[in-house]
């Protein structure tokens, strides 16, 4: 069957990214520890922190094999329905103890330019920090610091996200930044991961490896392996949009989250309903 050979081949293409990462993850260590002897018989920072370097660096090349085994054995037992297709987020969340994370690629402005989630409640909560401009991600990637909430505090810090953020029964935000040389390329969330601190040491290693091995690197895949959303339906409305009502495609992407908010739909849906016509929207409605 197709769907079946296609499944093999993705299968078979995560294993071997993931035998590349461990090469490379045993090579690191070995340089590792070449440094920890010459940091032991000669002495010198340099060497502890050339060792310390490598150490992270096997750690980040360990991680991302994990997840493209994983990735591979969920694309192995994949029956072939499209609305089943295995997500590679579900394997980011789960490495982080919890169904629900979203990666969050952002624009030079901070805008949202990609997004792929594990669930729909992560995919809402990215849906909700599009429409209302302010969220963790967003603090996140501004920041380049790690960003945690929780109960009350998730109201308080973003009053128009927060409550709605809440509405969903999540409790808990850990957001990582996804941070390249002297940059911040995006974010990774993770809802409700419990755990405590532990829960701030395995994002902080996940965020690094997406960010240095699926996102950047030899093996890199920006798109998740077809999980990324470009939020193209929505664009492409609001390019409509900005025809119909004579307004600027800005004007016109507000108007469309603006609606979406006001409707509790995803903006796509309202999107959707642009594009086919069965949606009228001007300024001031």
């Amino acid at each position: 069957m197709v769907w079946g050979s296609r499944r093999d081949v993705q299968a078979e293409l995560a294993r071997c990214r993931a035998a590349r990462a461990r090469q490379r993850a045993e090579h690191a260590a070995a340089c590792a520890e070449q440094q920890e002897i010459l940091a032991a018989s000669a002495g010198g920072e340099l060497h502890r922190h050339l060792a310390d370097a490598y150490r992270r660096s096997a750690e980040c090349h360990l991680s991302s094999a994990c997840l493209q085994e994983a990735y591979a054995e969920r694309m192995s037992a994949w029956g072939g329905d499209e609305t089943s297709r295995p997500r590679f987020m579900a394997c980011v969340a789960e490495a982080c103890g919890t169904p629900s994370a979203a990666l969050t690629l952002m624009n030079a402005d901070h805008g949202q330019l990609s997004v792929a989630s594990s669930d729909e409640p992560s995919r809402t909560a990215q849906d909700l920090e599009f429409v209302l401009g302010e969220g963790p991600a967003h603090d996140a990637s501004v920041s380049g610091r790690l960003v945690a909430a929780s109960g009350r505090t998730i109201e308080r810090r973003w009053p128009a996200y927060g409550p709605a953020l809440t509405s969903l029964g999540i409790r808990e935000v850990l957001t990582a930044p996804l941070r390249t040389e002297g940059s911040c390329i995006g974010a990774l969330a993770v809802f409700d991961p419990g755990a405590g601190p532990a829960a701030v040491g395995t994002l902080t290693v996940i965020a690094d490896a997406l960010t240095r091995t699926v996102l950047l690197g030899p093996d890199a895949d920006p798109e998740l392996y077809d999980g990324a959303d470009h939020r193209d339906c929505v664009q492409q409305a609001a390019g409509m949009l900005s025809v119909q009502a004579g307004c600027r495609v800005q004007d016109a992407l507000a108007l469309i989250k603006a609606r979406a908010f006001a409707d509790g739909q995803a903006p796509d849906a309202v999107a959707r309903r642009i594009i086919d016509g069965t949606l009228k929207l001007a300024q001031g409605s």
